[in-house]
């Protein structure tokens, strides 16, 4: 017998977040000590997406990453917004990201695009920078 309810499910089953507690990862010593949660572990998350190139591993979902590596030989005019839009879209994919704003872009070094923007999740703002061969 199927069970029969006026409530959408939705409204009888407590949907809860999951969390961020992680694992922490120090770059510079390429090691994994620890745990990190909120605020920190966001920072991972976006350091991740936006070191993983979309579409490339099987092991990612097609939603996961960010695609950059065709930008190169392009114009700077043509790079600089695709960028800004490439990162907003891949990293909006995660929901405790709000939105993504705040883009400056430096092309001092020959072929290299360094932009900085600030990542608004629901932990906080995180002002990070990024740098692309075009």
């Amino acid at each position: 017998m199927i069970p029969k309810s006026s409530k959408p499910i939705s409204e009888m089953i407590p949907i809860e977040a999951i969390p961020t507690r992680t694992y922490a990862m120090d770059r510079d010593e390429n090691t994994i000590a620890g745990y990190c949660d909120r605020l920190e572990a966001m920072k991972q998350v976006v350091y991740k997406i936006l070191n993983t190139e979309r579409y490339v591993s099987p092991v990612y979902s097609w939603n996961y990453g960010v695609e950059l590596a065709d930008l190169l030989g392009k114009s700077k005019h043509y790079v600089c917004p695709e960028v800004e839009r490439r990162i907003k879209e891949a990293l909006t994919q995660d929901e405790r990201i709000q939105s993504v704003s705040a883009f400056a872009f430096d092309t001092v070094k020959q072929g290299v695009l360094h932009t900085s923007f600030a990542v608004q999740t629901v932990f906080g703002t995180l002002e990070l920078d990024k740098e692309v061969d075009f």
